[in-house]
């Protein structure tokens, strides 16, 4: 199994989402000891925004048509592409910010939503290419969300990740959620045991894709 393990938390060793993440890491190569884990830092090494020169890849031009600038870019995304496409399974670890992802984990699914690599257009519209992977993605959030109505509303975190995810071809996704982490040190304590169960049961349960 390659793992594909991914943190975006700027928070470093205070972050929840990096801590449960590295646990369910650690929980899978458990339960499948020959697993090969990869550990992908957004903040450390933060993928540069999507610009112009970035769409070479996308449209399909042959690399003798591109500037120095284009090639460059190419070769980030192509990285960042095999890299997922390697993955059996991926844990993301995604922190709430202002009610959605980390801009730096958006910037890399800028580079892993392709054309004719993770996706295609057929004659039903458009078909995803990189359904043969279990997602598992670890939620933090210093408020609660999943409980209402309106908190449900209000996040475009799970929801967009859901629908990002779901393009690409991927249905064997699971959140996990850690609510409520800003809410004082009880609060975050307890959204972290119970983080840790939904974790390990989680993985007790699901069928690896």
């Amino acid at each position: 199994m390659n793992i594909l393990h991914i943190d975006s938390s700027i928070n470093g060793t205070n972050s929840v989402s990096r801590e449960l993440s590295r646990f369910a890491v650690e929980q899978l190569i458990k339960q499948h000891p020959g697993a090969h884990a990869e550990h992908l830092d957004l903040i450390s090494n933060p993928p540069p925004y999507y610009t112009s020169d970035s769409l070479g890849l996308r449209l399909g031009l042959e690399d003798a048509a591109l500037t120095s600038a284009q090639r460059t870019e190419n070769q980030l995304t192509q990285t960042l592409l095999d890299q997922y496409l390697k993955a059996d399974t991926v844990v993301i670890g995604a922190p709430f910010y202002n009610f959605t992802i980390p801009s730096q984990l958006k910037s890399w699914l800028d580079r892993v939503i392709q054309p004719r690599k993770t996706f295609q257009y057929g004659a039903n519209g458009p078909e995803g290419l990189s359904g043969d992977k279990t997602v598992y993605v670890i939620l933090s959030r210093g408020g609660i969300y999943s409980t209402s109505e309106q908190g449900q509303a209000l996040e475009h975190q799970e929801s967009y990740l859901r629908v990002v995810f779901g393009f690409i071809g991927v249905t064997n996704i699971h959140f996990i959620y850690a609510e409520g982490i800003g809410m004082g040190a009880e609060a975050r304590a307890e959204a972290l045991s119970t983080a840790e169960q939904q974790i390990i049961q989680l993985l007790q349960t699901v069928e690896l894709a």
